[in-house]
C-alpha cells in the first residue's frame, strides 16, 4: 500500500516532467519537497518495484517527423541481443526492441522505431542501420505508421483514490 507522500509524488509524475532545466526541482516545490527528496522517492519507487522506469514520451509529428517507421528484423537467436545492442546505440533509432516470432505467419524478433521528415529520409535511415549494424542477408520489413494513437506515459492511477 502506498502512503500519501508516494500517492503524491506518482501523481506529480504520471503527469508528465516540467520542460525546465530542473524537473525534479520544480516537482518538488508543487509538491513541498526539495529536489533531493524527490528524487530519492523516485529511485526508493524503483526499487520497490513500484515504477519500473524512467522514460521520455516523444511526440514526433509536433516535431515534424511525420515518416515513422518500425523496422523488423527475422535475426538468429545466438547473435540477436548483440545486434540489439548496436541497433539500440544507433542515433535513429527511438526504441529497440525483442519479441518473440508467431511462426509461420510472423518471424520478426528484433523490432525498432526509426522516425523521419519524409518517407524517403526513413528508408534511407533504415537502410544505412541494416548496414551498419551488420543486418544485410537477415529478413526484414519497414512498417510505416499509417495510424497515430495517443502517446502517454504510464498510468498508476487516476488520483482520486
Amino acid at each position: 500500500m502506498l502512503n500519501q507522500a508516494q500517492q503524491q509524488l506518482i501523481q506529480a509524475f504520471q503527469e508528465g516532467f516540467p520542460l525546465v532545466s530542473r524537473p525534479f526541482q520544480e516537482m518538488g516545490h508543487a509538491l513541498g519537497l526539495d529536489e533531493a527528496q524527490v528524487i530519492e522517492g523516485m529511485r526508493r519507487l524503483q526499487e520497490q518495484g513500484i515504477i519500473k522506469r524512467i522514460g521520455v514520451v516523444v511526440h514526433h509529428h509536433e516535431l515534424g517527423f511525420s515518416a515513422n517507421a518500425m523496422v523488423v528484423w527475422d535475426v538468429p537467436d545466438p547473435v540477436v541481443r548483440e545486434i540489439g545492442e548496436r541497433i539500440r546505440r544507433a542515433e535513429c533509432v527511438s526504441l529497440c526492441y525483442l519479441r518473440r516470432r508467431s511462426l509461420p505467419a510472423w518471424p520478426y524478433n528484433l523490432y525498432c522505431m526509426i522516425h523521419g521528415r519524409e518517407r524517403e529520409e526513413t528508408l534511407q535511415k533504415a537502410e544505412q542501420l541494416t548496414d551498419g549494424c551488420g543486418l544485410r542477408g537477415y529478413p526484414r520489413e519497414v512498417l510505416f505508421s499509417r495510424r497515430r494513437f495517443k502517446q502517454c506515459g504510464a498510468k498508476y492511477f487516476d488520483g482520486s483514490s
